[in-house]
């Protein structure tokens, strides 16, 4: 798929404040600091077009881009931020779940993992979550360019292994480069697969 377009529409602090269409949202989410605003400016070739920040926990809404004037990706707040104080973390929470499970338009949610990292607690139970309420939903290794590829490989595979203790059978998966480009195809032409799909009414 060719990016010919992409451009930001709005930001919404609720699911009820989102845009009224028919168009297929593929939503990106991942703990604080994963690479989420790197990844979809990489995606749509445009640097400034999701702000990335130095400072984890910044995106505070839901953020609507709109591509080729056709489908939207939409940016959620990250989650497991510990500086939060609690009461802001769960208005977060509320937030992120309202959006993921009474979004109709959702088509597809990207959970973002730090290929460096081992499965974190947070994670698997988002995982979890996503499960038992019948979320598709697809995992995003980012920065892949900052280990070797062997080790990439051998945590992609060590995570999947976690994974299958649980699930019997893995979401797809994609291995992804922001600073290097990786991915981009991939992640493209699966949406573009799922384009082609009716949205449920």
């Amino acid at each position: 798929m060719i990016v010919n377009s992409a451009r930001f529409e709005i930001s919404s602090p609720t699911v009820g404040k989102c845009p009224e269409s028919n168009r297929h949202e593929y939503a990106f989410i991942g703990r604080s600091n994963v690479g989420k605003s790197s990844l979809i400016n990489m995606l749509t070739s445009q640097k400034g077009l999701a702000k990335t920040s130095s400072t984890p926990g910044k995106t505070m809404l839901i953020n609507h881009f709109l591509i080729n004037n056709q489908w939207y990706i939409v940016d959620l707040p990250g989650y497991g931020y510990a500086r939060r104080g609690k009461e802001s973390r769960e208005q977060l929470e509320k937030m992120i779940k309202g959006y993921i499970l009474n979004r109709a338009q959702m088509t597809n949610l990207f959970v973002l993992i730090d290929v460096r990292h081992e499965p974190q607690r947070i994670d698997l139970e988002f995982f979890e979550w996503l499960g038992e309420n019948g979320i598709p939903f697809s995992i995003v290794f980012t920065k892949t360019d900052k280990i070797s590829a062997t080790a990439a490989n051998r945590n992609v595979e060590a995570y999947c292994s976690r994974l299958l203790e649980q699930w019997e059978e893995l979401p797809p998966i994609f291995m992804t480069s922001a600073e290097k480009g990786r991915g981009r195809e991939e992640l493209l032409d699966y949406i573009e697969q799922l384009n082609q799909l009716p949205l449920e009414p």
